[in-house]
């Protein structure tokens, strides 16, 4: 990383995308490095934009971590005119106009393998080749990508397992892999923007869009944002292991957001993890394995962009799905909360009032939808994708067809969770219910989890299910065995 190189390239476009931070960030470091002069740019995509709602925390996010971004490149030159360009209009035009206008003969950008992503950096590719400019991209979203773990017969991991002993194998033989790229250190290629190109970030207004209640859900934005999240992790990650899977307790990292939009470098929380694991820290090797995870997804992406519309298990493709009137009134009654299983619908109201759900209650709620509703994982899946705040495509994907036991390395068919017993497990007081569905908050302990078969304790607490709290759309044991019929076509 740290050997000197003369100047490749007079100017260069550095184009921020799913990469929002100016410290270890691969395609401004290769930047600095091959130009003698860098200008930095982000594109408010109007080809993403206009199928997003007009309130969307997702962009208020990004929003608010590029005037952060931008403060950082301002810094990082030592002078006021330098900074973020941003444009708003369909990305591949935008961009490539702007490359023009600035006379640059590269753009500088980071790999994004989500199909749709993949496409647009082909067009732009083409329209910078004819204009006699390159287009340079870097891996940054990841640690390893695409076929840089792969099989001993040269293939892509379909089990999850073997990936991660080959890729801490990988990590341990070649200590690059973890390092960050120390950009600072060539910052002063960093170039003033152009008196045309000093416009202020547009406002979300000017964008299209409201404000949501992010600014209450205190996550932070940008790279401060990721670091503030950092820190606190690092003095719970010995206990993640242990506390990881219970909503009520605050055990996760929460920087799902950050690692989604590149405010925190994955090297840099990989590196953190992989070096206290080494040293025999338990809960810092569950959080690695995690990221690990987070990795195998992607690939399993680029190597089979199919699962975008598909199973991963092409035989999962045949099951017959509920379908009809009471289909869509079940997943309705899924969306909005009301199923009738308290921790299922608390984990509901918790991702329509904050847009993001626990990991536990993720694979919960899946489960539900997929197990005890016999509906199609996408119908959850599309759903998670415009609400959740942290939306990967690539795990989310992952996840909805691990959940659905169609996935690569998925829980096997017939591994259905009990939304009871799940919820006497991971939330044996009823705190996280409480929390989202105080209508159920007089419960006892005993009663909170599965409440109509507490009539006496509703009576007296007068909840009367039908107008307090819903009665459970379905039996769980009498779905159990319809999803297990269902999934009989798998076995043939």
């Amino acid at each position: 990383m740290n050997k000197p190189t003369l100047p490749q390239f007079a100017s260069g476009l550095v184009w921020f995308r799913r990469d929002l931070r100016a410290h270890d960030q691969a395609a401004l470091y290769h930047a600095l490095r091959q130009c003698k002069q860098v200008h930095a740019a982000f594109v408010f995509d109007t080809d993403i934009l206009r199928e997003l709602p007009r309130q969307d925390r997702r962009v208020e996010f990004i929003h608010e971590s590029l005037q952060a971004l931008d403060a950082e490149l301002r810094a990082l030159a030592g002078q006021a005119e330098a900074g973020l360009i941003v444009r708003h209009g369909a990305g591949a035009a935008e961009i490539t106009r702007l490359a023009q206008e600035l006379g640059v003969q590269a753009v500088f950008t980071n790999h994004d393998d989500e199909p749709a992503a993949i496409a647009r950096d082909l067009r732009v590719r083409g329209q910078l080749a004819d204009l006699g400019m390159a287009l340079k991209t870097f891996k940054d979203h990841v640690i390893f990508e695409r076929d840089e773990v792969l099989t001993q017969s040269g293939t892509s991991y379909g089990v999850f397992t073997p990936y991660k002993r080959a890729w801490l194998k990988k990590a341990q033989q070649d200590p690059f892999y973890l390092r960050s790229y120390p950009v600072s250190r060539h910052a002063r290629a960093l170039a003033a923007r152009p008196a045309s190109h000093r416009q202020p970030i547009p406002s979300l207004m000017d964008l299209g869009f409201e404000a949501t209640n992010l600014s209450t859900l205190h996550l932070g934005a940008g790279s401060p944002g990721g670091r503030a999240l950092l820190e606190d992790f690092e003095a719970r990650m010995q206990h993640y292991g242990q506390r990881r899977d219970f909503p009520s307790v605050r055990g996760p990292s929460y920087l799902s957001v950050h690692l989604r939009f590149g405010t925190v470098s994955i090297r840099e929380l990989a590196r953190r993890a992989f070096e206290r694991s080494q040293n025999g820290d338990a809960g810092a090797e569950v959080w690695l394995s995690e990221l690990i995870w987070r990795d195998f997804y992607h690939q399993i992406l680029y190597h089979h962009p199919r699962v975008v519309e598909r199973s991963f298990k092409p035989e999962y493709d045949a099951i017959r799905w509920a379908q009809g009137k009471t289909a869509d009134a079940h997943f309705q009654a899924w969306c909005e909360g009301r199923t009738g299983y308290p921790l299922v619908d608390a984990a509901m109201a918790q991702i329509n009032q904050t847009g993001y759900m626990h990991n536990r209650l993720r694979m919960v709620v899946a489960s539900f939808l997929t197990k005890d509703l016999g509906l199609h994982w996408q119908r959850g899946e599309a759903y998670f994708a415009q609400q959740l705040i942290d939306f990967d495509l690539a795990a989310n994907n992952g996840g909805w067809q691990w959940a659905a036991s169609s996935g690569c390395d998925a829980q096997p068919y017939f591994r259905i969770f009990n939304p009871i017993s799940q919820s006497e497990k991971f939330d044996p007081e009823g705190k996280f219910i409480k929390r989202y569905l105080p209508q159920l908050s007089a419960l006892s302990a005993k009663a909170i989890h599965a409440p109509w078969e507490h009539p006496l304790e509703l009576q007296s607490c007068g909840i009367v299910l039908g107008r307090d709290y819903p009665a459970p759309i379905v039996d769980h044991a009498q779905a159990r065995a319809q999803t297990l019929a269902r999934y009989a076509v798998v076995k043939k």
